[in-house]
């Protein structure tokens, strides 16, 4: 099961990994010894001309041992939310109205609105140099943007034909490539299949996109069609015998099945409020004909699926916007590649043929039709251009507005409370969910809750569980893998915090204050593969607690992964009321095994040791002149450095050769103003697999302000391959 509906694992794996303290802790003991004496807490690059050297940094900061991570309960309050979107007649949308000009009715009896927002999200697009023909992705990730839409696309494999996968991936793929901006998030995830297949929540089109050509259709032969197989197999039976759907069981179970994770993913987004989340559906439907339920004994439990699916997709306010990728199609065409029909003389078999099968296309499209319908959506059925339907929920996942109040009815009884939602102003029109289904059972115990939680402060918790980057304090992480301990690859990971709103109590002529930080890597089946966890204590003078205002805070560690796909979430806070998280995609090569690979690319700057630093285990301390900065932006007066790592494995008889290594620096035209070049022998790794180390430095008061991408590559004078491997890192000179 995919990270999606795994987050409460998340932390209670977490509570497994007890390394992760004592490496903090280690490197804080350090820092006190460091800043006690008055020296900067970060190695100080070399300046450059006209830079000055860092000012000495004078706090004290240790790591407090912290227990691992509590499970987190989500405390449940009787609170139910709304977005509507407001048209006029000729569809636009309506800004400007307030919440007086809303009049909110449940199961016919007036509600409060408690809570009102208008949400009215820009559409961005990532910046590219001119020279790339796609954006540049960053290295660095960082909550300091701007919020964007939330979409969760789900696509039904068990409901899709395996010759119909193509028109899935087609249709995803244009909606990623021409309408997902690049401030909105989204994660793809499999009804079926394996959860390796899927992707959590990210930014990054790219790791979207390999999602989706995994995908495969699952999807079996219709009732029609399979008792025509049945028929056509030449099963032994009188004339007047039913005429059985020998796939009915396991239909019932696809279902299921598929509902139950639409469930699970609906309640897993209950978390998220002052939004909407939209979840894309993409799929053929179910074909059940839930008026005959008698005649269908496994038709009543996919139907308390269904409901159960839509229920919670209410409660949690995620809108479902159904997608059936099969266009404009003929419903009957199936029965051409069947070899005979069943003879019309045989009254038992009804109407099996052309008319059943365009009764279960009918039957799929309104489970379609009646998920969108129930839950805000809308269902995007019989069209060959998606290009409309697109543009039309990317405009209501943009601009729309937030009620929400507390019910009069408070029961838990679990049943449908309906919502009737108007504006009193004439001429307007409004959409919005019909209703939701009420939670059943006790209401969750909150002192329980409470009870459970250690040293992690209830903050921090939520927003490393929070599916969403949260923007309480700002946060910036760079994670790089180089060459570990075989199998594993250490991976380098620097975060920066901002502190600019801690409130650092004044005391004995310093300023005291904490930084809570955890971090945890995730793999592609949502376990957790490592962490570190840190509570930072901070006793700073004026002036240094003035510096880390301005600048910030960096935390420096590392973590130790094997080859594979993992998703670095990392949360730092104040330990009290306010805290920020990021997630990171990483991708950990197999350095022991591949050809020519390359480690990440790090930077550092003149001007990045002025960070207030804390160094659980800096990987590049000896490598770079200055800590590794998240940094990607600089002035002319600045000087950057940077290092990486290739690895070769070769044959042990293979003869000595040269690998060649090229830094350039390109402005926005594609223009080289900067150029360095190195070449390694073989002889050096002595006929062991290893890594050439490669560093440079640029001076930047050469360049005018504006956009540049450094560009780093390698290539083995052995290989046929003329483009070897590199990276790129885009920066911005002011």
């Amino acid at each position: 099961m995919s990270n999606l509906y795994n987050r409460g694992f998340l932390l209670g794996g977490l509570m497994k990994t007890r390394r992760s303290t004592a490496v903090l802790a280690a490197a804080a003991t350090a820092l006190v010894a460091a800043l006690a004496a008055g020296i900067p807490s970060a190695q100080a690059p070399t300046p450059g001309p006209a830079q000055a050297p860092p000012a000495p940094a004078t706090a004290t900061a240790t790591a407090a041992p912290a227990d691992p991570p509590p499970v987190v309960f989500r405390v449940e309050v009787n609170y139910v939310e709304v977005d509507a979107v407001v048209t006029d007649a000729q569809g636009n949308l309506v800004p400007g109205l307030t919440a007086d000009d809303f009049e909110l009715v449940e199961d016919g009896k007036p509600q409060k609105i408690s809570a009102f927002s208008l949400v009215n999200i820009p559409i961005e697009r990532a910046e590219r140099p001119l020279f790339s023909a796609q954006p540049v992705e960053p290295d660095v990730q960082t909550n300091a943007m701007h919020e964007g839409r939330l979409y969760l696309i789900v696509l039904d494999d068990q409901h899709t034909s395996p010759l119909n996968a193509i028109k899935v991936k087609t249709a995803v793929h244009q909606f990623l490539e021409q309408s997902f901006g690049v401030n909105d998030i989204a994660a793809v995830v499999y009804t079926g299949g394996h959860s390796r297949d899927t992707q959590d929540f990210t930014n990054n089109r790219r790791l979207l996109l390999a999602a989706v050509d995994k995908f495969t259709g699952l999807g079996m032969d219709g009732p029609t069609m399979s008792r025509v197989n049945n028929y056509n197999t030449g099963t032994v039976r009188e004339m007047g015998d039913p005429l059985n759907d020998p796939l009915e069981a396991e239909r019932a179970y696809k279902a299921r099945s598929a509902m139950d994770r639409i469930r699970a993913l609906a309640n897993f987004m209950a978390g998220v409020r002052g939004r909407r989340k939209a979840m894309l559906l993409v799929g053929e439907g179910i074909e059940y004909n839930f008026n005959d339920i008698l005649s269908n004994n496994q038709a009543g439990g996919v139907l308390e699926s269904v409901r159960e699916a839509i229920g919670a997709a209410t409660r949690a306010n995620v809108a479902i916007y159904t997608i059936d990728p099969r266009g404009l199609v003929n419903p009957g065409a199936e029965l051409i590649t069947s070899a005979s029909s069943p003879s019309a003389d045989d009254p038992s078999l009804g109407d099996l043929g052309t008319r059943s099968l365009a009764r279960e296309f009918r039957q799929a499209q309104d489970s379609l039709r009646t998920l969108a319908a129930d839950t805000g959506g809308f269902a995007v059925l019989n069209q060959n251009d998606f290009r409309g339907a697109f543009d039309r929920i990317v405009r209501e996942n943009s601009n729309y507005y937030v009620l929400g109040y507390y019910p009069t009815n408070d029961r838990r009884d679990g049943r449908f409370r309906a919502i009737s939602l108007r504006v009193k102003r004439p001429g307007l029109q409004v959409r919005a969910r019909r209703g939701y289904v009420a939670p059943r059972g006790k209401a969750p115990d909150t002192k329980a809750a409470a009870a459970s939680a250690n040293t992690m402060s209830p903050t921090l918790a939520a927003a490393m569980t929070s599916p969403l980057p949260v923007r309480d304090v700002p946060l910036r992480v760079f994670a790089a893998p180089y060459k570990g301990p075989a199998p594993n690859a250490t991976v380098a990971v620097a975060v920066e915090v901002g502190v600019e709103a801690f409130a650092f109590t004044e005391g004995n002529g310093t300023f005291n204050g904490q930084v809570e930080m955890s971090l945890a890597a995730t793999d592609s089946e949502g376990k957790v593969r490592g962490g570190n966890r840190a509570n930072v204590r901070m006793a700073m003078k004026p002036d240094t607690c003035a510096r880390a205002k301005a600048r910030g805070v960096r935390v420096l560690s590392t973590i130790d992964l094997p080859p594979g796909r993992y998703q670095l979430r990392v949360a730092a806070g104040d330990a009290t009321t306010r805290a920020g998280s990021v997630v990171e995609d990483i991708e950990v090569p197999d350095f022991t095994k591949l050809p020519l690979s390359m480690s990440g690319l790090a930077l550092t700057s003149a001007s990045a040791g002025r960070m207030t630093t804390v160094k659980s285990k800096d990987l590049l301390d000896q490598l770079l002149p200055g800590p590794i900065t998240t940094e990607r932006e600089f002035d002319r007066t600045d000087e950057l450095a940077l290092y990486a790592e290739f690895y070769e494995n070769t044959p042990k008889d293979a003869p000595a050769h040269k690998v060649d290594i090229t830094m350039t620096l390109l402005a926005d035209g594609g223009r080289v103003v900067h150029e360095d070049r190195a070449e390694r022998s073989s002889t050096e790794l002595q006929g062991k697999s290893g890594g050439y180390g490669y560093s440079t430095r640029i001076p930047l008061r050469d360049y005018e302000p504006g956009l540049y991408v450094i560009h780093v590559q390698a290539r083995s004078r052995t290989s046929k391959d003329a483009a070897g491997i590199g990276r790129d890192v885009q920066i911005r000179i002011r």
